[in-house]
C-alpha cells in the first residue's frame, strides 16, 4: 500500500459583515434621504434640535416679511434659510438612511419557520417559531434553520452563520462550553442538537441588531447632550444680542430690516455643527457596524474613545491562538534536517494546527514534501494517556510528544537519552515555548519548539496605543515566566498571568479607582462579571448568552483583536465632533466681518460710517454681503456631510498633538475658508445680478 501525502493550503475566507459599506451617496439612500429631508421639516421634529429650530422660525419670519414687502433680496434670504434647514435634515437623513438599508438587509434574514419543540414526554411537535417561549427546548438537525436564539444543551453540530457574520466557513457549536450559543436565522449543516430558547419573540439577536443599526430610537449620548445644551445656550445668547441692535439703530435715527437681523442671527449661531451633530453620532455607529461590531448604545462608542486601559487576552488577540513550530533542535550526532524529516513523518496525519505547522516548517526549511509511505503503515493518534502521536511503517516506529513520555517510550525500546536533550527542553520551556521530543524508535532525534506566535504588526499597534496614552495589559492563564516572555515580545505595558475571573475583576476595579476607563473582551460565562464591570465590554458572538448580555458591544466576527478597532472608531467619533464644532464656531468670525458692516451701512449709509473699517472683505453692497454669508452658511453644511459621515482621519498621537493639529486645521481653517468663499459668492452674485 502506497500513500501520497500532500499538504493543502487553506486560505481564510473573507468576512463580508452584516451590512456592506454603502457608497457615500448610494442612489437609493440618496433618493430616500431627499424625501426624508422634506418630511423632517415638521416643527415637532425640528424642535429636538434647538439650533435648527431657530433657523426654521427665522425662515417663517422672513417668509412673512417677503409676502408683506416683496423683493428679490427678501425672497432670496427666505429661500436660502429654508435650504439651510433642508440641508441639515439631509445630513441626518443620509446617516439614518445607511442604517435603514442595513436594517432592511437584516429583516430579509428573518424567516417564518416551524420549530420542532420537545414536549415533557420527549416527543416532538411542530409549532411556528413565533409561538416559541423562553425556556422551550427545540430539536434542530442538518438542513434546519435555528428558529430563535438559544443555547445548545445536547449535541454538537456544524452551523452556517454567514447570514450573521458574513463568514462563509461553517463553525462548530456544542453543548457545555463557551461555544454553546446559537443565533436564530442560522442554519444547521450537520448532526443533531437540542437548543434551549433564551429569547422572547421580538427580542432576538437579529431584532436587536435591526433596532441598533436602524437608529430609529437612538438615544443621545451624554457628550452629545452636553454639546446640544451648549449650542442651545449660544443660540439663546445671540438672540438678545441681535435684538438689541434695533434700539441702537433707532438711537442713530435709522432702522434695520427684520430680514437682515434674522440673517445675522442665523449666521452667528452655530448652525454648521447643529446641522451635523446627529449625523456624526449615527455615522459613528455605522462605522462600527461596517467592522461587524454592534454597540448596544452610543454611550459605549464614546466610552471607547476615552478608554485609557485595554485588557487583552493573549490567545487570539496578541498571539495567533495556536502554538506553531518555529525551530528544530537536533540532539546527539543528528542534524536539523534529520529532525525535520522525522518530525514531518510523525505529523502527516496530525490535523491540529500544531501538527500542520510542523509539516509546513519542514517543507519551508528543507523542501520536504509529498511523502510516499511504502508498504504497510499506520498513523498513531495522540491520546491523553500516551501524550504522543506518530507513525508506524513496517517495523519502524516514529513518535513525537511530551519529553517525559517520549524518553520513557524510547528507553523501553532499549534506547538511551542524549545528554543534551534535557538542556534543550529546559531552554525551550524557559523561553515560554512548548518542547516536543522526536524519536525514531529507540533513537531520540531532537526537539521541536512550538511557539506562541505573536501576530505580525501587533507590537506597532501597541506602540500607537501608547502614543495615545492608552495602557495595554495582557491577560493569560500561562505561568508568569511564559507570560513575561510573550509580553516582552508583544510590547504590552503589563500582564496578568494565571488569570482567574476574580483576578480580572479586581484588576478592572483597580484601574477604574484611578479614574481610568477600561475596555476588555470576553466570550465565556466566567467573563460576564468582568464584561459588565468594564466601561467597554466587547463580547464575542461565538460566546455564551451571559457574555453577550453582560457586554455593551458584540463582535460578530468573534475576533478579539477588534477591540483595537473599536477604540480607534470611538476616538475618531470624538475627534470628528470636536473638529467640526471648532470649525463651526470659527466660521462665525468671518461671517461677523461680512454682516455687521453691512447692517450698519443699512443704518448709517456708506459715507462716514464709523464701522466701515470692519468691511475688510470689501463686499459689493450690503445686500450682497448678507446674502453671500447666508448662502455660505447653507452650502458649508452640504460640503461637510462627507466628512461627518466618514469621520476625520484618525492618526495615533497624544491628545495634545491631536488637539493642536485639529485647532490649526479646523480652527484656523474655519476662520480663513469663509473669507475666501463669501467673497467668491459675492462676486458671483454681482455677475449674475442675483439680488
Amino acid at each position: 500500500m502506497t500513500t501520497v501525502i500532500n499538504q493543502p493550503v487553506a486560505g481564510p475566507s473573507e468576512p463580508h459583515g452584516v451590512a456592506q459599506a454603502k457608497g457615500l451617496f448610494d442612489g437609493p439612500i440618496l433618493r430616500q434621504a431627499l424625501r426624508d429631508s422634506v418630511r423632517k421639516m415638521n416643527p415637532r421634529t425640528q424642535v429636538k434640535n434647538p439650533v435648527m429650530f431657530v433657523v426654521l422660525v427665522g425662515s417663517v419670519i422672513t417668509f412673512i416679511e417677503a409676502i408683506a414687502h416683496p423683493s428679490k433680496f427678501t425672497w432670496s434670504i427666505t429661500i436660502w434659510l429654508v435650504l439651510t434647514v433642508l440641508f441639515a435634515n439631509f445630513a441626518e437623513a443620509m446617516a439614518e438612511g445607511r442604517g435603514k438599508a442595513q436594517a432592511e438587509t437584516l429583516r430579509k434574514m428573518r424567516s417564518e419557520t416551524e420549530a420542532r419543540r420537545l414536549k415533557p414526554d420527549g416527543t416532538e411537535e411542530l409549532i411556528a417559531a413565533a409561538n416559541l417561549s423562553k425556556g422551550d427546548l427545540v430539536v434542530c438537525e442538518a438542513g434546519d434553520v435555528i428558529p430563535s436564539d438559544g443555547e445548545i444543551i445536547e449535541g454538537i453540530a456544524s452551523v452556517d452563520e454567514s447570514a450573521i457574520t458574513g463568514e462563509s466557513a461553517p463553525v462548530v457549536r456544542e453543548s457545555g462550553g463557551d461555544r454553546s450559543a446559537v443565533t436564530g436565522g442560522t442554519k444547521v449543516l450537520s448532526d443533531r442538537i437540542v437548543v434551549r430558547i433564551t429569547a422572547e419573540r421580538g427580542h432576538t439577536f437579529i431584532d436587536r441588531m435591526i433596532t441598533l443599526v436602524e437608529g430609529a430610537n437612538r438615544q443621545k449620548t451624554p457628550n452629545e447632550i452636553a454639546l446640544t445644551i451648549l449650542l442651545a445656550v449660544l443660540t439663546i445668547i445671540f438672540i438678545p444680542v441681535v435684538v438689541t441692535l434695533v434700539p441702537f439703530a433707532n438711537y442713530g435715527g435709522a432702522s434695520v430690516s427684520v430680514v437682515v437681523l434674522v440673517a445675522l442671527l442665523v449666521c452667528l449661531i452655530p448652525t454648521t455643527i447643529g446641522a451635523l451633530l446627529s449625523a456624526i453620532g449615527i455615522a459613528g455607529m455605522d462605522r462600527l457596524v461596517q467592522k461587524n461590531v454592534l454597540a448596544m448604545s452610543g454611550r459605549a462608542v464614546e466610552a471607547a474613545g476615552d478608554v485609557q486601559t485595554l485588557l487583552l487576552d493573549k490567545t487570539g488577540t496578541i498571539t495567533l491562538g495556536n502554538r506553531m513550530a518555529s525551530t528544530f533542535f537536533p540532539v546527539g550526532n543528528h542534524t536539523e534536517q534529520e529532525v525535520a524529516d522525522v518530525a514531518q513523518l510523525a505529523s502527516l496525519a496530525d490535523e491540529t494546527p500544531e501538527g500542520r505547522s510542523i509539516v509546513v516548517l519542514a517543507k519551508e526549511l528543507f523542501d520536504i514534501r509529498e511523502r510516499q509511505l511504502e508498504g504497510d503503515h499506520a498513523f498513531i493518534p495522540f491520546t491523553a494517556t500516551t501524550r504522543m502521536s506518530g507513525l508506524d511503517i513496517g517495523s519502524r516506529q516514529i513518535r513525537k510528544g511530551a519529553g517525559d513520555s517520549v524518553k520513557r517510550w524510547a528507553t523501553e525500546l532499549g534506547g538511551t537519552v542524549p545528554p543534551d536533550l534535557d538542556v534543550i527542553v529546559e531552554s525551550v520551556s524557559r523561553a515560554g515555548s512548548t518542547p516536543l521530543v522526536v524519536a525514531d524508535g529507540p533513537d531520540i532525534i531532537g526537539v521541536i519548539e512550538l511557539k506562541d506566535v505573536v501576530k505580525q504588526g501587533i507590537r506597532e499597534k501597541f506602540e500607537e496605543m501608547r502614543q495615545m496614552g492608552i495602557r495595554t495589559i495582557m491577560i493569560t492563564g500561562d505561568n508568569p515566566l511564559t507570560a513575561a516572555a510573550i509580553a516582552q515580545e508583544a510590547g504590552v505595558d503589563d500582564f496578568l498571568a494565571e488569570a482567574t475571573p476574580e483576578a480580572k475583576m479586581a484588576l478592572i476595579k483597580q484601574e477604574q479607582e484611578g479614574g481610568k476607563l477600561v475596555a476588555m473582551t470576553g466570550d465565556g460565562t466566567n467573563d460576564a462579571p468582568a464584561l459588565a464591570q468594564a466601561d467597554v465590554g466587547v463580547a464575542m458572538n461565538t460566546g455564551t448568552t451571559a457574555a453577550k448580555e453582560a457586554g455593551n458591544m458584540v463582535d460578530l466576527d468573534s475576533n478579539p483583536t477588534k477591540l483595537l478597532d473599536v477604540v480607534e472608531i470611538g476616538k475618531q467619533l470624538l475627534i470628528t465632533r470636536g473638529s467640526l464644532t471648532t470649525f463651526s464656531i470659527a466660521n462665525d468670525v468671518a461671517k461677523y466681518f461680512a454682516i455687521i458692516p453691512a447692517i450698519f451701512v443699512f443704518a448709517y449709509g456708506l459715507k462716514n460710517n464709523p464701522l466701515g473699517a470692519l468691511n475688510i472683505m470689501k463686499l459689493h453692497s450690503p445686500e450682497s454681503a448678507v446674502l453671500s454669508a447666508v448662502i455660505f452658511n447653507a452650502l458649508v453644511i452640504i460640503a461637510l456631510i462627507p466628512l461627518a459621515l466618514r469621520g476625520v482621519k484618525f492618526r495615533a498621537s497624544k491628545s495634545s498633538v491631536i488637539l493642536r493639529r485639529n485647532v490649526l486645521i479646523f480652527g484656523v481653517g474655519g476662520v480663513i475658508v469663509p473669507f475666501i468663499f463669501i467673497k467668491l459668492i459675492d462676486l458671483i452674485l454681482v455677475a449674475l445680478h442675483a439680488y
